[in-house]
């Protein structure tokens, strides 16, 4: 029988206008210390993105997504951060901050498999 693995996971959030604090969720990232997973899905909604702003700023939001992403999979393509051991991305990763990228706070969970988890979370808080 397959074992349950400890995950964690936050939403990553598009906030156009930080005074206003609305926020889109655009994609989810998962870190299963156990499988050494870290990784994120993410999806910008530019019809869902224009109802918050009508700044076009999407080149920009997209940057920030791709960031996220190189950081999850590691390697000089990443930068300094992206070369840290996979727990200390994640925590960089999910550190509050105020900018127009935001994460969730974390929550925890079990799951047999943590890429069919992200898929299943990313669907049911994105999608």
């Amino acid at each position: 029988m397959q074992e349950s693995h400890l995950y964690e996971y936050a939403v990553i959030r598009v906030v156009p206008r930080v005074e206003r604090e609305e926020f889109l969720n655009v994609g989810v990232i998962l870190y299963c210390p156990s499988q050494f997973f870290l990784h994120a899905v993410t999806e910008l909604d530019l019809e869902r993105l224009r109802i918050f702003s009508a700044k076009d700023d999407v080149e920009e939001y997209e940057k920030y997504l791709q960031a996220i992403k190189l950081i999850c999979k590691g390697g000089k393509e990443g930068g300094q951060i992206a070369q840290l051991p996979l727990a200390s991305r994640f925590r960089w990763l999910t550190a509050t901050r105020s900018t127009v990228v935001q994460m969730s706070k974390v929550h925890p969970g079990f799951c047999k498999d943590p890429k069919h988890k992200l898929d299943q979370l990313f669907k049911e808080l994105v999608l």
